[in-house]
């Protein structure tokens, strides 16, 4: 049984998204897959493919770049929602100038409004070095910042590395 907030950190390429995914399979619930990602390349286009393509067709997918709440507010106790990204949600929020303050709050009374459990998967961006210009290190602080904020909600916080779990917080269902 998951907890009805789940925190799966990692670096990229680490493996989380993978690990969220399977950690919602195994649930047993219809997953939904809360999609922030926007594909302004064909990079990207090619990426969110694979990531369409390894969760195969079990998935409900729900495309929410930057509002959150109506699509977690549409959620049944029946499902569990994999939210990937928050590092996406917040960089898009960054683009858009938006109040991150604001954004923030909207998604924490989203979370916490929401029937079904979520899984929400982030990057963890405070092991690198530090940014030489100043968005990158206002996205840096945002998502530490985010990434506490959500960890000290959550019943379980997983760390991903190589594709290895790390329990940092919890017990794994």
């Amino acid at each position: 049984m998951l907890p009805r907030l789940t925190l799966v950190l990692g670096g990229a390429a680490s493996g989380k998204s993978a690990f969220a995914e399977a950690l919602v399979l195994r649930s047993g619930a219809a997953p939904v897959y809360l999609a922030t990602a926007e594909a302004h390349d064909a990079e990207m286009r090619a990426k969110l493919a694979r990531h369409r393509t390894r969760r195969g067709t079990a998935w409900r997918t729900v495309e929410a770049p930057r509002d959150l709440a109506p699509a977690l507010g549409g959620m049944t106790g029946e499902e569990v929602v994999l939210l990937d990204c928050a590092t996406m949600w917040l960089s898009n929020h960054l683009l858009a100038e938006s109040d991150l303050a604001q954004a923030e709050s909207a998604l924490f009374a989203a979370l916490d409004a929401c029937h079904a459990p979520v899984v929400v998967v982030s990057n963890e961006v405070g092991l690198s070095v530090v940014p030489e210009n100043a968005l990158a290190r206002r996205f840096r602080d945002a998502q530490g910042g985010l990434n506490q904020r959500l960890a000290a909600r959550a019943g379980l916080v997983i760390m991903v590395a190589a594709g290895l779990p790390l329990v940092l917080k919890g017990t794994l269902p």
